[in-house]
């Protein structure tokens, strides 16, 4: 069985043959990860079961060593953070910049054309089109995110008006690549701090689950799995997520949630994808310990509804070896078969 399907029965709740994995790592951290191993290419080692595309709107131009311009307008300032980095400039500085401001045009097939090849390529894996900042962190971008906050306390009009802008350009967008041969659509939109919503259930509910709803609806009605990936405590709406069409949830940050707790209460209604630590177990933790917290994972999914991860993309400060150990317990559920499981063919 390919890793396509390993990862469907998971999400299904069948016992899969093996629990699914699949992370991403920080720049940083893969090169210090291909040195240890002497390789360049990293794919083999890592063997992830979910592979992502995105559409040329994801595109950034370098500005200088810094700092890059988005699609969108938005300056980014990667000094500290060379993966993603932080908005430093935006084109939404007033209410009537809204008015005045234009989104990358959505209906260009050139934004899509390079995705099938990509698609082609990774037949055997769980594959997808992702949808990173798809409400709440678009707006911010755009806008300035304390300056969003405030509005969203002062001025929900405003709000609304920009979410519906922001909502209308990525619906044109899916309706593109909702006819891509993909098995589901990613939505990245981190709506948590470490211990609560950023906004609070109630705002939450009134401004932003009715517009994620219309866009987990265009993917459902396609027949494509739903993920997303928010950061934080997020636990107080995973019922209203599950309600709008959810099928799997990322990163699953054991410091905000009870990750196990989880599992267990959600299993056959909600699949959960991440689970180790990046801020204690894989960087402070020895090599013994990332194999037990790995195992301990491992175990907790085995029934279904769990593909294992790392609570977000690996940062620079975790060891080689950790990952290493990490990977052969991963690794050591199976056979490992370089023409079998490890083939995309």
């Amino acid at each position: 069985m390919d890793r396509r399907n390993i990862v469907i029965q998971a999400l299904r709740f069948e016992k899969p043959a093996y629990v699914p994995w699949s992370y991403r790592l920080t720049q940083r951290c893969a090169q210090r990860l291909a040195e240890s191993l002497s390789t360049k290419e990293l794919d083999d080692f890592l063997a992830p079961h979910i592979f992502d595309v995105r559409s040329h709107l994801r595109d950034t131009e370098a500005i200088d060593a810094d700092h890059v311009r988005d699609r969108y307008g938005v300056t980014w300032d990667r000094s500290v953070d060379h993966d993603i980095g932080s908005p430093c400039d935006w084109p939404i500085k007033n209410r009537d910049d809204l008015d005045r401001y234009a989104f990358p045009d959505a209906n260009n097939l050139c934004e899509y054309e390079h995705l099938p090849a990509q698609l082609a390529q990774h037949l055997g894996r769980f594959r997808r089109y992702s949808l990173a900042m798809c409400l709440f962190e678009r707006s911010w971008s755009l806008r300035g995110f304390e300056d969003l906050l405030a509005d969203m306390a002062s001025d929900a009009g405003f709000v609304e008006a920009l979410f519906d802008r922001v909502l209308e350009h990525h619906l044109t967008l899916l309706s593109h690549v909702l006819k891509l041969d993909i098995d589901g659509v990613h939505f990245g939109d981190d709506y948590g701090m470490q211990t609560a919503l950023i906004m609070g259930p109630s705002v939450w509910r009134r401004l932003i689950k009715p517009r994620l709803s219309r866009m987990f609806a265009a993917a459902r009605d396609a027949g494509k799995f739903v993920s997303l990936h928010s950061c934080g405590a997020v636990t107080e709406i995973l019922p209203d997520l599950i309600e709008i069409g959810l099928d799997f949830f990322n990163p699953f940050q054991p410091e905000a949630m009870d990750v196990f707790a989880l599992l267990r209460q959600y299993r056959g209604r909600l699949a959960f994808h991440g689970g180790l630590s990046i801020q204690q177990t894989l960087p402070r933790g020895n090599v013994d310990e990332v194999r037990r917290e790995s195992r301990r994972l491992i175990d907790a999914g085995k029934e279904g509804g769990y593909i294992f991860a790392p609570s977000h993309d690996v940062p620079s400060d975790v060891l080689p070896e950790n990952l290493i150990a990490m990977m052969e317990v991963l690794k050591g559920q199976i056979e490992y078969d370089r023409q079998g499981a490890d083939s995309d063919e």
